[in-house]
């Protein structure tokens, strides 16, 4: 059973025990009569292969409350695309599958560049954008619920808990990050875990406690790829199609939403996904690429802020982070001996050491160009821009599904 402390300036929802499934769909049920849910699916071709989405398949047929389904299909081509639509044709809810890199979606990003918005190159962040606008454009659904399609331990449950906050009328928030514990006979998460977190809490003893990281640190797993929110933060959020599109996520609904409507929800008791590889030798991938997408949207964050992210900050943030990542270190051993799990001390240093690099190369990229954003623009401007483009949308998703 989980613990019920609050942390952090966002409310927290634990998951205690078991739960009844039937009251929560029930209450869902009724809920979407007001508020209809759809449930936003990225996904690339590969995943339909591996075993995890058979699981999730199951389970998401038998969910009563969806008023639709869209999968958004990166890295894609005509052979996969059409087996793609036959795959996910045996959900019995209305589903759309969106080929993010299809001749209808290519024309329109050309469109886009040609009025000066650019969507950047394929990615998770532009496949979700593309699910936004494409929801947006039916103008029917009131709120928006995402998760990855690798989850090893796919639930009712896990979907369920994850919509509830933001379709219930009664508790009423606008965005719900989801969270879990990544643990099996060794503790998973490391970019969160060694990575995020000690970066967070070293830059709050540099700066002080600035609102901004108070709140990325009142998250308890910052990383997770699972949330719901309204439409309407689907309409006026940016999201960059890098690495770093959760930390971005929730720094874009931190200025956009009051605090009391933005909360986190345990999902289940542990969670496992693929894993990337460290890649410490190439910034351009693994998880090299990752930590160094995140640190610098967390240096962006802070310079909108109004936080001066300077030479002299740069510099002492690596030694800050060196040692409370250490100290972090500590803990998670001492916390898996207790709890007779693996923990491999050596590799986890050695891990700290290359998010090292990692930071001198995001804060290298940052001063070299702070202006630079991968933030796709919103939907709010692209329709400033280019009025009938959602309608444009909706239909190119509309003949490419037919």
């Amino acid at each position: 059973m989980a613990d019920f402390y609050q942390t952090g300036v966002i409310a927290t929802f634990h998951r205690f025990g078991n739960i009844d499934l039937k009251r929560m769909e029930s209450e869902l049920t009724e809920f979407s009569r007001h508020r209809p849910i759809a449930l936003v699916l990225p996904s690339t071709y590969a995943e339909l292969e591996a075993p995890p989405i058979k699981q999730i398949m199951k389970e998401i047929k038998e969910v009563p409350y969806l008023n639709e389904i869209v999968v958004t299909m990166g890295r894609t081509n005509q052979k996969h695309f059409t087996k793609a639509k036959e795959f996910f044709s045996s959900f019995p809810q209305r589903t759309r599958v969106i080929w993010n890199t299809g001749p209808g979606l290519e024309e329109l990003h050309k469109l886009l560049e040609e009025n000066g918005l650019y969507v950047g190159e394929d990615s998770k962040g532009r496949s979700c954008w593309t699910a936004y606008g494409y929801i947006l454009s039916q103008e029917e659904s009131k709120v928006i619920a995402l998760h990855d399609c690798d989850i090893v331990n796919y639930s009712r449950e896990f979907l369920g808990r994850l919509c509830y906050p933001v379709a219930s009328p009664n508790i009423d928030y606008a965005f719900c990050k989801g969270y879990y514990a990544r643990v099996t006979d060794r503790m998973h998460g490391r970019v969160a875990r060694i990575f995020v977190t000690p970066i967070i809490r070293s830059l709050e003893k540099i700066l002080g406690p600035l609102p901004l990281l108070n709140y990325l640190d009142s998250f308890r797993y910052p990383l997770a790829g699972e949330f719901s929110m309204i439409t309407d933060l689907a309409r006026i959020n940016r999201i960059p199609g890098d690495w770093g599109i959760e930390v971005e996520t929730l720094s874009e609904v931190y200025r956009n939403c009051s605090h009391m409507r933005i909360c986190q929800v345990e999902l289940c008791e542990t969670y496992e996904h693929k894993h990337q590889p460290l890649s410490a030798d190439n910034p351009k991938t693994g998880l090299m690429k990752m930590s160094i997408d995140i640190a610098k949207a967390i240096f962006r964050n802070l310079a909108i802020e109004g936080a001066t992210v300077s030479d002299s900050l740069l510099k002492t943030l690596i030694v800050t982070y060196l040692r409370t990542a250490q100290d972090a270190i500590k803990r998670y051993n001492d916390d898996a001996a207790l709890n007779g799990l693996f923990f491999d001390r050596h590799q986890e240093t050695k891990l700290v050491e290359a998010f090292t690099k990692a930071i001198q190369i995001a804060g290298e990229e940052f001063q070299e160009d702070p202006r630079y954003s991968p933030l796709i623009p919103n939907w709010n401007r692209v329709t400033s821009a280019i009025p009938d483009f959602l309608k444009q949308l909706y239909d190119a998703v509309e003949k490419e599904n037919s």
